[in-house]
């Protein structure tokens, strides 16, 4: 009566082969630009932090996750022994250690 009807269009030529490429590229450059902009600096953080941890040894002072700063007395695989003050020694995990400070900083 008052509402015409609808019909469905016809569809459209194929898309040609190179089309589908091209709408595939967007996507592709994404992933680009975040491998370079996000992924690959956070593996090149994450292996110096490692090696950081590998080289810790005795004497050292450093500073941890909760913010202690301390002199490694003893140095295992997984712990490691801080003196926080004189006569008072902590233990922490060795991956709590977020930086090595210079020799003195810790008096």
């Amino acid at each position: 009566m008052f509402i015409s009807n609808a019909f469905a269009q016809a569809p459209a030529a194929a898309p040609a082969g190179g089309s589908s490429l091209m709408s595939m590229l967007p996507l592709v450059l994404m992933f680009v630009v975040l491998y370079f902009v996000m992924i690959r600096p956070q593996m090149k953080k994450q292996k110096e932090h490692k090696a950081m941890i590998d080289a810790i040894a005795k004497g050292d002072e450093v500073v941890t996750s909760g913010g202690m700063l301390g002199k490694i007395t003893k140095v295992g695989d997984i712990y490691l022994s801080l003196e926080v003050a004189n006569g008072v020694e902590v233990q922490c995990q060795r991956g709590a250690v977020i930086q090595v400070l210079p020799k003195g900083t810790v008096k």
